[in-house]
C-alpha cells in the first residue's frame, strides 16, 4: 500500500523562551545545518548561541504567532487537509525539527498499512540543511524501526513547469493593481562551503557569476544554481524586463561567508538609491514562517520605509493556495499509479 509523507522545516511548540531554546538546540545541532566538528558545534550552539539567541528569537516568534499556533504548522496542516481530499492514498505531515516528528509521521503511515512512502520535502531547492537532512533522518528511522517500508523521494522541484506556473501566477495575482518598480527574489541563505560540499564533481562550483550558468551534473544538488534558475524561469514566465528584478539571500549567521548578495543590504540599498516601491517574494519556502513573516514582512519592510522607501509589497508563500494543492495532488497521484 502506498502513502505520502509531507515534511516541512518545523517550529517551536510555543513562542515562549524555553520552547524556542529547545527547538533551536535541535535545529542548530544538526550537522547539516552547522557542519562543524561535534566539539566545535557543541561549543558554538550550547556554549554561546543557546545562551543568547532564544530570548531574541522568542520575541520574534511572539510577533507572528497566531491564535491557532505557529503559522508554519497551521499552514502546513491546512495544506495537508486539502491535498488529502484530492488524493486517494494515505498522507501524513511531519517536521524535520519539533513536532510532529518524522518518526511520528512514518508510524502513522505504517499503522495504516503503508509499505511504500513518497517523501516530499516541502523545499523547492535542494540543500544540505533542508532536503538532505530530511532524507538522511528518514532513512535512519526506516533502517532502525521500519525496514519493511520503501522510500521514494520527490526530487527538487525548483524548475518544474507546474511549480513555476503556480509560483508565477501567485506573484502576478498578488501584485495585480499594486504599484512596484522592482521585484526581489529573496532566498534563504546558506554558507558558501555548503555549496562546495554538495558539488558531486568536486570541481565545478566556484560561487561566482558564471558557474551556475554552465551546464554541470553539480546542478542537481547546487542550491545556488537552483535558486537562480527559479528566478530565471519565473522571470521568463512573467516576461519581466531586465532591471526590474534581482535575487538575494537572507537569514545568515555571523562568522563565515554566506551566499550573497544579502537581502537586508539589497533592500537598504534600494531605498537609499531612490527606489520607492518594491515587491519581494520568498521562493525558498512554500509555507510562510518566521523568516517570511517577521524577517521580511516586518524587519525588512521597516528598514525599507525608514531608509526612504514608500511601498513594500510582501508576496505570500504558496501556503495552501488551491492551484498549489492541485499540483501536489497530481504529483502524488502520478506516483501512486506507477
Amino acid at each position: 500500500m502506498k502513502g505520502v509523507l509531507l515534511v516541512n522545516l518545523g517550529s517551536p511548540d510555543s513562542p515562549e523562551k524555553k520552547d524556542v531554546k529547545k527547538y533551536l538546540g535541535q535545529f542548530l545541532m544538526d550537522e547539516r545545518v552547522i557542519d562543524e566538528p561535534l566539539w566545535l558545534r557543541t561549543l558554538l550552539v550550547k556554549g554561546i548561541i543557546l545562551n543568547t539567541r532564544p530570548k531574541k528569537s522568542a520575541k520574534a516568534y511572539q510577533k507572528i504567532w497566531w491564535d491557532e499556533g505557529s503559522p508554519l504548522i497551521v499552514l502546513s496542516e491546512r495544506l495537508l487537509k486539502k491535498v488529502d481530499k484530492m488524493t486517494s492514498v494515505p498522507i501524513s505531515l511531519a517536521m524535520r525539527y519539533g513536532n510532529p516528528s518524522i518518526e511520528k509521521g512514518i508510524k502513522e503511515l505504517s499503522d495504516k498499512g503503508v509499505t511504500d512512502v513518497l517523501l516530499i520535502p516541502l523545499y523547492p531547492q535542494h540543500a544540505m540543511a533542508s532536503t538532505e537532512t530530511i532524507l538522511v533522518l528518514a532513512e535512519e528511522i526506516r533502517n532502525k524501526s521500519y525496514s519493511h517500508i520503501k522510500f521514494t523521494n520527490l526530487p527538487a522541484f525548483y524548475n518544474h513547469p507546474d511549480y513555476i506556473r503556480v509560483l508565477s501566477n501567485s506573484i502576478q495575482n498578488y501584485l495585480k493593481g499594486k504599484d512596484w518598480d522592482h521585484l526581489l527574489f529573496s532566498y534563504h541563505g546558506i554558507p558558501e562551503r555548503h555549496i562546495r560540499k554538495s558539488d558531486i564533481t568536486s570541481s565545478h562550483c566556484k560561487i561566482n557569476g558564471e558557474c551556475c550558468k554552465e551546464a554541470s551534473p553539480a546542478h542537481e544538488f547546487c542550491y545556488r544554481h537552483q535558486c537562480y534558475e527559479t528566478t530565471k524561469q519565473v522571470v521568463k514566465y512573467l516576461e519581466l524586463n531586465e532591471g526590474t528584478y534581482s535575487s538575494s539571500f537572507q537569514s545568515r549567521l555571523a562568522g563565515q561567508p554566506w551566499l550573497k548578495p544579502y537581502t537586508d543590504k539589497v533592500v537598504e540599498g534600494f531605498a537609499k538609491s531612490g527606489r520607492e516601491k518594491m515587491a519581494i517574494v520568498t521562493p525558498a519556502f512554500v509555507s510562510d514562517c518566521l523568516e517570511t513573516l517577521e524577517e521580511i514582512g516586518m524587519e525588512a519592510k521597516e528598514d525599507f520605509i525608514e531608509k526612504g522607501g514608500k511601498e513594500f509589497h510582501v508576496i505570500p508563500c504558496l501556503n495552501d493556495d488551491i492551484e498549489w494543492v492541485k499540483v501536489l495532488s497530481r504529483w502524488i497521484d502520478e506516483w501512486a499509479v506507477t
